[in-house]
């Protein structure tokens, strides 16, 4: 039994129809879940963007809202992915029973646990889609190459589904969520870029926060929407790449744990 728990992911195309499912559970409410992902990044660019922007015009040359809009779109997307891979997946998983019914299927857990990590990355760039076409009306990124931008927006999504699974599998009830988003996630966004430099971190701050996975993306986002090219691009995608497949391991033998034994 502990060989099974441990054992690496095996994984088939059963994923797709449990992928498919979400998706069409989703469809029915697309608007309002892309109109709710979009609205908070959207009134913080404003409020933001055009209210602090007044007093601090640009940052190294860049217009303080094209500086906090390629950084916004990195963060909506951790918090996107995040939010269906705990609060959704675990109402599946916990509450509507879905994963259990599933599991009556010739389905795999590992099958379920890659639909829904790949799901919740799909989810956020859906949304990510949403905020680059209200930054292209804003005129921010009107260029080319800010399309590269969209694989690097679902890799991050994948990112913070494999991480959301990983404390989806240890919670108890949705109030655990809390402790992730408030001692996790809103440090990470302080600490990683979005807002101001990180080099106004103190230096032992800012030489830990290279190592966080949303910073790793706003490095790698962030030069792109403004017409430039990332620096360190292959440190950051490990850095993402490493938390992606460490995490995903993590939540399947957590999972496994929680639902098999």
């Amino acid at each position: 039994m502990a060989n099974h728990v441990y054992r690496f992911p095996q994984f088939s195309l059963r994923f797709a129809p449990i992928w498919r499912r979400n998706f069409l559970v989703w469809k029915k409410l697309a608007k309002a879940s892309v109109l709710g992902n979009v609205a908070d990044p959207l009134i913080t660019l404003i409020a933001f963007g055009y209210g602090l922007g007044s007093l601090l015009k640009s940052i190294d040359g860049i217009p303080y809202i094209h500086y906090l809009a390629s950084g916004s779109i990195c963060m909506s997307i951790m918090m996107a992915a995040s939010f269906e891979a705990l609060y959704s997946a675990f109402s599946r998983m916990h509450v509507q029973k879905t994963w259990e019914a599933l599991l009556n299927a010739p389905l795999s857990l590992d099958d379920v646990l890659l639909a829904e990590a790949l799901w919740a990355a799909t989810k956020s760039l859906f949304s990510g889609i949403a905020i680059l076409l209200v930054m292209f009306a804003l005129g921010i990124g009107l260029h080319p190459a800010t399309i590269l931008v969209l694989p690097l927006l679902f890799l991050t999504g994948l990112c913070f589904a494999a991480i959301g699974l990983v404390i989806n599998a240890l919670a108890r009830n949705y109030d655990f969520f809390t402790y992730y988003f408030t001692l996790v996630l809103t440090p990470m966004i302080f600490l990683s870029g979005v807002y101001y430099p990180v080099a106004q971190l103190p230096h032992w701050l800012e030489q830990l926060s290279q190592f966080l996975p949303l910073r790793a993306t706003v490095e790698l986002v962030r030069p792109i929407i403004l017409g430039g090219w990332p620096d360190r691009v292959a440190f950051n995608l490990a850095i993402i790449l490493i938390y992606s497949v460490g995490a995903f391991y993590l939540a399947t033998i957590l999972t496994r744990r929680r639902l098999l034994t």
